[in-house]
């Protein structure tokens, strides 16, 4: 897969919630919360990888690096969900993110 980009990713974050809308919690302000526990829970396996292993180890060790990625993999599917919750569009985090980008450039 070539990069791709938040939208691509609220897009297929938006196909797995259709697909098991009748197994999974669905999307809105009121679940955000859910899946902003859910996201800490997978972003705790990451730690617990590094934590374990050695981020060094975690980045050469092919079986571990792939491990370390699907954890990643986690955390952004539950990071886009959460921005699906509250409906935060990618243009929205763009700006956002660009702003709070330029104000650390200056910051020191």
């Amino acid at each position: 897969m070539d990069d791709f980009s938040i939208n691509e990713m609220h897009e297929m974050q938006r196909a797995l919630q259709e697909k098991y809308k009748d197994i999974w919690e669905g999307i809105s302000p009121e679940v955000g919360k859910n899946k902003l526990l859910w996201m800490i829970g997978e972003i705790g396996e990451v730690i617990d990888i590094i934590k374990k292993h050695g981020g060094e180890t975690a980045c050469k060790d092919a079986e571990l690096r792939e491990q370390l990625v699907e954890e990643l993999a986690d955390v952004l599917m539950y990071y886009n969900d959460v921005l699906l919750c509250y409906g935060i569009s990618a243009e929205e985090l763009k700006q956002s993110y660009a702003h709070k980008f330029e104000k650390n450039m200056e910051r020191w």
